[in-house]
């Protein structure tokens, strides 16, 4: 198939590049940090966008302006930031219209959170989505390598103080809960769906999680584990004071409907452990 991936250079979109390249398919890499023009999913009649959204037999709509709590506690209230998303979505759902292209919409298990704007406009994705009957799915913290260090969530984010700064405190006290995907599960379960596009309607509640959850202070625990496994023993990981902000510590029940057709089957220590020795390699030469 011709594969379009919007948000290419994204946590997730670089993975499921590499993964649908991986199982034969010719995939448009589109992200703005391949090319800051052609790529702009903002900008106003994108003939790049159009030619390759023409040229495709399935879209996965990725892109968005989203980083982990901390970008999201600094930016999400601010005007660039509404204004970004709901600028990029009108002009690719636009396209998606005019040529009736399959999709699929990545959504949050944040859009039923009225006091955030990044769920509110994930939400409003997904009214647009239902309105052009495509397919959506939720994400629950999908964690993998991340290179930009503002966006970068939990997982990378503990990781790479780590290796900086051995004493690093958390943001908040840890003992918020939440569940944690490895990207490459991820990548299965979004190629399960487009495999079994018609199977699914737009109202299906298509959660992509692990079912599982962990606080924080878990998460910490495990890449600890892993500096100490590797020597480094003067490592330490510490709960801050704060409490969660982005969430409010509001947890939601995730669906387990996805389950029928798709399981993940990587565990937290797993999938720490492969984040943690690749980016290991842009600290340590072996």
């Amino acid at each position: 198939m011709k594969i379009a991936v919007l948000g290419a250079a994204g946590q997730i979109g670089a993975y499921l590049t590499e993964y649908l390249e991986k199982k034969g398919h010719t995939v448009h890499a589109i992200d703005k940090v391949i090319d800051p023009h052609w790529h702009d999913l903002t900008m106003p009649n994108n003939a790049y966008l159009t030619e390759k959204i023409i040229d495709c037999d399935f879209v996965f709509f990725l892109a968005f302006a989203v980083g982990g709590s901390r970008y999201l506690k600094k930016y999400q209230h601010t005007y660039d930031f509404i204004a970004e998303n709901t600028k990029m979505m009108a002009q690719v759902f636009q396209v998606l219209k005019d040529f009736n292209k399959k999709f699929i919409f990545a959504s949050s298990q944040m859009s039923n959170m009225s006091y955030s704007p990044y769920g509110v406009t994930k939400r409003m994705g997904e009214l647009y989505t239902k309105a052009l009957n495509g397919r959506i799915v939720k994400f629950w913290n999908v964690y993998g390598v991340e290179k930009d260090p503002e966006k970068s969530h939990v997982i990378t984010d503990l990781i790479r103080k780590g290796f900086e700064e051995t004493k690093v405190t958390m943001l908040t006290d840890g003992t918020e809960e939440r569940q944690f995907l490895y990207a490459e599960d991820c990548c299965e379960a979004l190629e399960t769906v487009m495999e079994c596009y018609d199977d699914f309607s737009v109202d299906d509640p298509l959660h992509i999680t692990s079912f599982h959850s962990n606080t924080i202070k878990d998460i910490a625990a495990i890449i600890q584990g892993q500096f100490h496994i590797h020597g480094m023993y003067d490592v330490e990981i510490l709960p801050g004071e704060g409490k969660d902000t982005v969430q409010m510590d509001k947890k939601n029940q995730a669906d387990t409907y996805i389950t029928k057709w798709w399981v993940p089957t990587t565990t937290p220590d797993v999938g720490i452990r492969e984040v943690f020795n690749e980016m290991k390699k842009e600290y340590v030469n072996d």
